[in-house]
């Protein structure tokens, strides 16, 4: 029997979320080309989760499926994700001692019928990092599948200091906003 669910996207961090929170589902990886507005990061997001949920949604109208797309906000610039190890350096300098903000956009849809988007926000600060701080993580975390190169459930305690909001959320999916939709849908 096919699960209900499909979530629309390729993130492992996603996955591993919803497999805790004892949802059965399907992965389908939805081939959309993402925008990204350079000052901003919450219209990106809404944006890449609406487009990903209509790629899905148009294969699968009889499913649920959920979607989702996560940046970060840091002084005003929409980070994505890291192109190369360089850039993924460059990254954790900038937030090195610095205070950013993590968006993820969720797009959640019942079958035959127009997704329900939200928009989560959490709070990061990280300590001040060392260089050699910084290419250690690099070495032990792959920083390129991931929202300003880096994971806060891989070693995330080595380069926080706080974090404000919903943990999962700064992984990739709000739990708690999706699993109050399971539990509605009878997902769960």
């Amino acid at each position: 029997m096919k699960a209900k669910l499909i979530l629309a996207s390729a993130s492992a961090r996603r996955r591993k979320i919803l497999a805790a929170l004892g949802v059965a589902f399907e992965v389908v990886i939805p081939q959309v080309g993402e925008v990204a507005y350079t000052c901003d990061a919450r219209r990106t997001a809404r944006e890449n989760a609406a487009r990903k949920s209509a790629w899905c949604r148009a294969r699968y109208p009889d499913r649920h499926s959920l979607a989702a797309d996560t940046l970060i906000e840091f002084e005003g610039r929409c980070i994505t994700k890291a192109r190369t190890i360089e850039e993924a350096r460059a990254f954790l300098r900038m937030f090195s001692g610095a205070t950013h903000r993590v968006y993820t956009a969720v797009a959640m849809a019942r079958p035959q019928a127009e997704p329900e988007l939200i928009l989560a926000e959490s709070t990061v600060r990280f300590r001040k990092l060392s260089e050699e701080e910084i290419r250690s993580y690099i070495l032990q975390v792959n920083p390129m599948d991931r929202s300003g190169a880096y994971d806060i459930d891989e070693q995330g305690e080595t380069l926080m200091a706080e974090y404000t909001g919903s943990r999962t959320n700064i992984m990739g999916l709000p739990a708690e906003v999706v699993l109050v939709w399971f539990k509605k849908e009878g997902l769960l």
